[in-house]
């Protein structure tokens, strides 16, 4: 049986997250006989303690664990020769910033395991924090937009809500969130906000996330189509779902949208979104992107949406997917939650801490469900667990093939013994292009 360690996270003073809750760890010891330690650590939303009463050592270093598991990246001085690692590696898209550390475990003769890659048959992810991702995002969204306003001389029932991570747990902020809804009932919303209407890119579970925290207002369901034309209703909040045939058209228009050619062919489309969001007071990005797909709003849009002398609609940007110089041409940077949003000038491209300034409003936060990390972890800790005891009891020794591993580890095998396993091999020429 191999030992299982879960490492301090020190990407960030924020993170609280763990992989495994104590009660799960508590389960695997006596249910399975899996042996786990627990480094010592002061942010972790579960205290040491906790870990100590279901059995668990919590040592200062994981220096003789088999398997060590964390939640985000792990610096490349930290690794350790031979290792099994198992955490968010944000390399399969060759992410320049990961590759040092991808280099690294070939060079230890590591194993990595990516969460992001654990999937079934039909490539349908099955370990993620995504729908926490949206929730987190969302509720500071909302904070975002009471805080712009409040700036704009607008009173408004938003100004109530607080950040995420000032709430105590999920429950805390649903109570919150209904007697702001209540409100809207009741008073109504300011006239020079109506109609009020947020636009969520994308349909997954970081969307789902996202629309359980807006659906808890008096939220009035519309189509795309319907958004130009929307009644300006006090007690409404619209909401409105974009999927891919609504961002982008084909450049032939003699054919029809096909979402499988756009997959295939991006180059194919031309972005088509634009035309949407002079009429949105927020936006939620939750789509899934990448270089190869057209933008959705590039920065000369911007340029010509803020151009006018009065303010656009469009207060706030929630871009949850946060992809930095991505789909959305006024995320340049990212931020943590001391410092959530900034305001993006589309005629400079400069950014300003806080809700002042030419500009929407942009929360940036690339790490959102950290935000509520017990929830979250609780979550993420009842996907993971059926894994666990196939993988203490796994082989390391020999050929992947023969690891003991069930399929949906072995489809999230990036890294073996110091190798790219073969459904990875085309990180090869991103690694080499990454210099040291």
């Amino acid at each position: 049986m191999l030992t299982i360690g879960l490492r301090r996270e020190d990407k960030s003073r924020w993170e609280g997250r763990v992989p495994l809750v104590p009660s799960d760890v508590g389960r695997l010891a006596a249910g399975y006989g899996v042996p786990i330690r627990v480094q010592v650590s002061r942010i972790r939303a579960f205290p040491d303690a906790a870990y100590q009463e279901v059995g668990a050592q919590v040592v200062p270093e994981l220096d003789d664990c088999d398997v060590i598991m964390g939640v985000k990246e792990i610096p490349p001085a930290k690794l350790r020769a031979g290792r099994v690692y198992v955490y968010f590696s944000h390399t399969i898209k060759g992410q320049p910033a990961n590759m040092p550390a991808l280099r690294r475990l070939l060079e230890l003769g590591c194993t990595l395991i990516d969460y992001e890659r654990i999937v079934d048959a039909q490539n349908r992810r099955l370990v993620f924090f995504g729908r926490y991702a949206g929730l987190a995002g969302m509720i500071d969204t909302l904070w975002a937009l009471g805080q712009r306003l409040r700036h704009e001389g607008i009173d408004s029932p938003f100004a109530r809500i607080q950040p995420a991570h000032r709430h105590r747990d999920l429950q805390q902020v649903e109570q919150e969130l209904r007697t702001v809804g209540q409100r809207i009932r009741t008073d109504g919303l300011p006239p020079a906000l109506c109609p009020l209407i947020c636009g969520f890119a994308g349909y997954g579970q970081v969307a789902a996330g996202a629309q359980h925290i807006y659906d808890l207002l008096p939220v009035q369901t519309i189509s795309p189509a319907e958004v130009a034309t929307a009644a300006p209703l006090a007690n409404v909040c619209y909401k409105v779902v974009f999927k891919e045939e609504h961002m982008v058209a084909r450049i032939d228009s003699s054919a029809s949208f096909d979402l499988q050619e756009y997959y295939g062919h991006p180059e194919r489309y031309r972005p088509d979104f634009f035309r949407f969001v002079p009429h949105l007071t927020m936006l939620v990005n939750c789509i899934y992107w990448e270089p190869k797909y057209p933008r959705f709003v590039t920065r000369e849009q911007f340029q010509e949406l803020y151009r006018g002398p009065g303010q656009p609609r469009l207060r706030v940007i929630g871009d949850i997917t946060c992809d930095v110089d991505g789909s959305l041409a006024c995320t340049t940077r990212t931020t943590d939650p001391g410092s959530p949003v900034y305001v993006y000038d589309p005629f400079t491209g400069d950014t300003q801490d806080g809700v002042a300034g030419t500009g929407p409003v942009v929360l940036a936060v690339d790490f959102l469900p950290c935000e509520l990390p017990v929830d979250a972890s609780n979550y993420f800790s009842g996907t993971l667990m059926p894994f666990i005891p196939a993988l203490a009891k796994a082989s390391f020794s020999g050929p992947l093939a023969d690891a003991g591993l069930p399929p949906e580890l072995l489809r999230a095998t990036i890294v073996y013994r110091g190798q790219f396993a073969e459904p990875y091999q085309y990180l090869r020429e991103h690694v080499a292009g990454a210099g040291h």
